[in-house]
């Protein structure tokens, strides 16, 4: 009875247990040409066909072609290709065909490395990769390629004060707008995480996009501009607020015997896990850290100075770069050895 359970049981476990499943070869992808060049906001289409086998298909059966620059000064690093249609076959084998749109912005060499059932997305790991076996290069030459500047105004924004953020799309190569409107897309918070702005705007004829925003003591907005492509964009720029140290802080006593422990109580607006450093002034300018603390989730820091001779001795609590703060300094303060 014993062996006819154990029978079953080594029936159900065997009958049940997922099958592995072998990864595909290496894929073969040629491409119509070798070299490219491509000016300004232009891209340039080249076609792909991809040949041997690829099990795990989507829905609809396309494939992309990751491209990643192996040299060169391009701006960007990798695009994808459009989705490139099954022409062939039934993927296992098959033979897909279709484009890669061609920025600028990939001045350099590109080659193809990696092929996938989802469209590449730059940072991001591929869902189901498959490698290229020959990996063929593509040479591209950029000429007049699109450069992103942004600028913050105030470039170091207090809490309770409005800001801007003004995107500029400039010709590198001669430092002037293109002299139309660009349809871009823009995008804060969530959206530039998700590495997707989304709405789109038009800049003027020099080139500029401006977006206001109100004061936030508690939005401390990145904000992000594209250049869109198909699929890839084309040029891409974050631009995070950067706020002060708003840092104060205040010894216990003004006054204590030499060797006596001083707590030094102090807070940071919006500075929970900041690193805040006790300096002490050492002859006419040197300042030097004596004690460091983090700062708390309120807010609030505890230092503890001791006063090593007699006399008045200066101190400061220094908050060095911090996420999105700038580094400060509180105003000096002095506790005198008794």
């Amino acid at each position: 009875m014993r062996t006819l359970v154990a029978l079953l049981v080594a029936g159900l476990t065997l009958s049940g247990a997922p099958t592995a499943h072998a990864a595909d070869p290496p894929v073969t992808v040629t491409l119509s040409r070798s070299s490219v060049a491509v000016s300004s906001l232009n891209t340039v289409p080249v076609t792909v066909t991809v040949e041997g086998s690829y099990s795990n298909l989507s829905f609809t059966k396309d494939l992309f072609v990751q491209f990643k620059r192996t040299g060169g000064t391009g701006p960007l690093t990798e695009i994808s290709s459009m989705p490139l249609p099954l022409i062939e076959g039934d993927g296992t084998p098959g033979v897909w065909k279709g484009t890669v749109n061609v920025p600028s912005t990939t001045n350099g060499t590109l080659e193809a490395t990696t092929v996938d059932a989802y469209e590449f997305v730059a940072g991001e790991p591929a869902s189901n990769p498959v490698p290229v076996a020959n990996l063929p290069k593509l040479t591209v030459s950029g000429v007049h390629i699109p450069k992103v500047v942004s600028l913050l105004t105030p470039k170091v924004v207090p809490y309770d004060k409005p800001w801007t953020v003004r995107y500029t799309v400039l010709d590198s190569q001669t430092g002037k707008p293109y002299g139309t409107k660009l349809k871009l897309l823009f995008g804060f918070e969530e959206r530039c995480l998700e590495n997707s702005p989304g709405e789109s705007v038009l800049t003027d004829t020099s080139g500029n996009f401006t977006r206001a925003f109100p004061a936030n003591r508690y939005g401390d907005y990145t904000s992000c501009l594209e250049i869109p492509g198909k699929p890839t964009k084309i040029a891409y720029l974050e631009t995070r607020v950067k706020r002060p140290a708003d840092i104060t802080a205040a010894p216990s006593k003004t006054s204590a015997p030499v060797g006596t422990i001083v707590p030094v109580n102090g807070s940071v607006v919006q500075g929970t896990n900041c690193q805040v450093i006790l300096q002490r002034l050492y002859g006419a300018s040197a300042w030097r850290a004596v004690g460091s603390s983090t700062v708390r989730v309120s807010g609030r820091f505890t230092l503890t100075a001791q006063p090593s001779y007699k006399g008045n001795i200066p101190y400061r609590v220094y908050l060095p770069t911090c996420f999105d703060k700038v580094a400060g300094t509180t105003k000096p303060f002095t506790i005198r050895g008794t």
